[in-house]
């Protein structure tokens, strides 16, 4: 996938998590923050970083900073995604399907903010398998990655209807 530049993008980032992480050394425990952050501009760019520092906004903007690497454009389609699409990473699946004006981003968490920062109005999804941020805003993210435009979902059932139509006839 081609990588895309932040720059002339009115980017907007938020934080989905900030978690205070612990290392135990010899004299006691050292502690630094780790963040997940989504940026996006709401129409169609949007990217996950995490970043991890001593202070947690040092470890913010080292996420806003990695998100703005990891951009990816979606296919949108009258503010909803174009067909149903199943995200994974790790043991979170994310279920996106299209909705109807007027329904709005019927989601939960990280999975909300990834998908309003995308630039969605109207989605149905379920979060399934692991409730752990991380993976659940890299799930929808792998769902985003792999919306397709309309031209090729009908290439796409076309071509299942016709392996479909020669299985009967077989």
């Amino acid at each position: 996938m081609a990588r895309i530049s932040p720059d002339g993008l009115e980017l907007k980032d938020k934080v989905v998590n900030v978690a205070r992480v612990a290392k135990v050394v010899k004299g006691g425990k050292r502690f630094s923050f780790a963040a997940l952050v989504v940026v996006g501009d709401e129409k169609g760019h949007v990217g996950v970083g995490t970043g991890k520092a001593k202070e947690v906004q040092d470890a913010i903007q080292k996420g806003v900073t990695n998100a703005k690497k990891n951009l990816i454009k979606v296919t949108l389609k009258e503010g909803t995604v174009p067909h149903e699409v199943n995200g994974h990473f790790g043991s979170a699946n994310v279920l996106m399907k299209p909705a109807c004006p007027g329904t709005g981003v019927i989601a939960g968490g990280g999975v909300r903010i990834v998908l309003e920062l995308a630039g969605a109005k109207n989605v149905l999804t379920k979060s399934l398998g692991s409730k752990n941020p991380y993976n659940v805003v890299y799930a929808t993210f792998d769902g985003l990655a792999q919306m397709r435009t309309e031209n090729l979902n009908v290439s796409m059932e076309t071509e299942r209807a016709a392996q479909e139509l020669k299985h009967t006839t077989v």
